[in-house]
């Protein structure tokens, strides 16, 4: 079984149809979902569906970014596996070793950390605004980044890859888990507590994320995790704020009335008026 799921990610990188199936499947399900179970009231510039379809031409931009960075993913990893370079080399690791490894590395480099120096780096920060400058965060919001962000986003990948040795399959197991987490994690759901709560020992939960998305520090600048919790449990950046208390935006850097602005959004971080 474990092969048979191997040889299925290994080459799911060359269908990029069933890739956008799954990245579909999981907006819509949260989509549904948020109707049913909201976790705080929207109140959109126009409409939900013109809130999404901001949102959904700045993840397809970077969805089309990351196609073409996948032909360097490709290239590196398998470069790692010539060469026998990477932790999974190093450290002879099985099938299942592997996707661990690849797995948590891959989370910090592409995850945690190129989120932590984006909030820490002024000129980075001006891109990562964008993100941030939803006033209705939801699922549509998970892959709402700047161009120039999803090339950074990227870069960090690259170097998790090349920490790691990943070999395909194990990026591409990665890569399917993370959709779907950020699409969950943005999700506009309210999960019972003690599920929420549970969750957020280990993996990045709902409520957990919601808290980054506060629009006032040091909110805004904690729990940068992806997919695990553990690196902002670890390394002090974890914060805690009842969803009764969570308002989105930014109370400064970005005009909230803007937030559903796609040509502004997209020219902002070039500003010189920018601060």
């Amino acid at each position: 079984m474990l092969e048979n799921l191997v040889q299925y990610f290994q080459t799911l990188d060359k269908h990029p149809v069933e890739r956008m199936i799954i990245l579909v499947s999981g907006l819509l399900f949260f989509w549904i979902l948020e109707g049913a179970i909201p976790l705080l009231p929207m109140h959109y510039k126009k409409t939900k569906v013109h809130h999404a379809g901001v949102n959904l031409i700045f993840t397809l931009i970077h969805l089309i970014i990351h196609t073409f960075l996948a032909i360097g993913i490709v290239a590196l990893s398998d470069w790692c596996k010539v060469s026998g370079f990477g932790l999974v080399y190093w450290l002879h690791a099985g099938i299942m070793g592997t996707i661990i490894i690849a797995f948590i590395t891959l989370d910090f480099f592409g995850g945690w950390l190129v989120h932590f120096v984006q909030h820490k780096n002024a000129w980075l920060w001006r891109f990562h605004i964008i993100h941030h400058a939803d006033n209705n965060v939801d699922v549509t919001t998970g892959l709402r980044h700047h161009p120039i962000e999803s090339i950074l986003r990227g870069l960090f990948f690259f170097i998790g890859i090349w920490v790691s040795g990943a070999p395909m399959y194990s990026v591409m197991i990665f890569q399917t888990i993370l959709v779907a987490i950020t699409a969950f994690t943005h999700a506009n759901i309210s999960l019972p507590k003690w599920i929420d709560n549970t969750l957020s020992f280990l993996f990045v939960s709902p409520n957990m994320h919601k808290v980054h998305h506060h629009w006032q520090q040091p909110y805004t600048d904690s729990n940068y995790g992806a997919i695990l919790s553990i690196w902002d449990r670890l390394l002090g950046t974890f914060r805690h704020l009842s969803p009764q208390k969570i308002k989105y935006g930014l109370d400064k850097y970005y005009s909230n009335a803007d937030d559903e602005n796609f040509m502004r959004l997209l020219k902002f971080p070039f500003q010189k008026t920018n601060k």
